[in-house]
């Protein structure tokens, strides 16, 4: 019986003439198969070659537009980051953020106008530099009220411990006891010398 394998392949004896010898099978266009690879490889360089090509001609358009978008991305936080602007994240809703600002500043749209919308769109949160309004007023006012919350008990501690050590000062017979104690613990010293 012949399968479809034997079909396909050549049957070399290995050592012609000694019977049982193994035998080695090769492709039937064996010269075929280096042809197809090349071509296959030089295929697959040309499409990341024009992949290639085309991203980096998406990517750089005009230098003082991307400069633009650069500042701009600087002053939005990153949502998802939080501790990153758009411009430092490479988060994707970052990456879309950056791109809707290159395409309001493509379109004609002013600084304060993008700024207005992506407030409009997602709070005064989206920026680094939040207005000084009545919904940031915790935001501005927080650390200055911790500051002098903390300084203020910080005083207070103070003023306590000073006026608990002026009026726990020692009796003399406290004073003496603790003179003979202190006399005691030298003599001790003196004679277990470490």
């Amino acid at each position: 019986m012949v399968s479809a394998r034997d079909t396909q392949s050549i049957v070399i004896p290995a050592k012609a003439g000694i019977q049982g010898a193994p035998t080695i099978r090769m492709p039937a266009f064996a010269g075929m198969t280096n042809i197809v690879v090349f071509l296959r490889h030089t295929l697959l360089a040309l499409a990341f070659a024009f992949g290639f090509a085309s991203t980096t001609a998406i990517a750089a358009p005009d230098t003082a537009l991307e400069e633009h978008v650069t500042h701009i991305s600087e002053r939005l936080r990153c949502l998802v980051c939080q501790n990153q602007s758009i411009a430092e994240s490479q988060a994707d809703l970052a990456n879309d953020l950056r791109r809707q600002v290159r395409e309001m500043l493509a379109a004609g749209k002013t600084d304060k106008e993008i700024l207005a919308y992506m407030v409009e769109r997602y709070g005064d949160f989206v920026l680094y530099d939040p207005p000084f309004q009545t919904t940031t007023l915790l935001l501005w006012g927080g650390p200055a009220a911790l500051m002098l919350i903390a300084l203020g008990g910080f005083a207070w501690t103070v003023r306590l411990r000073r006026r608990h050590a002026i009026t726990t000062a020692l009796s003399p017979e406290e004073s003496a006891r603790a003179r003979a104690l202190l006399g005691r613990d030298k003599d001790n010293n003196n004679e277990n010398p470490a």
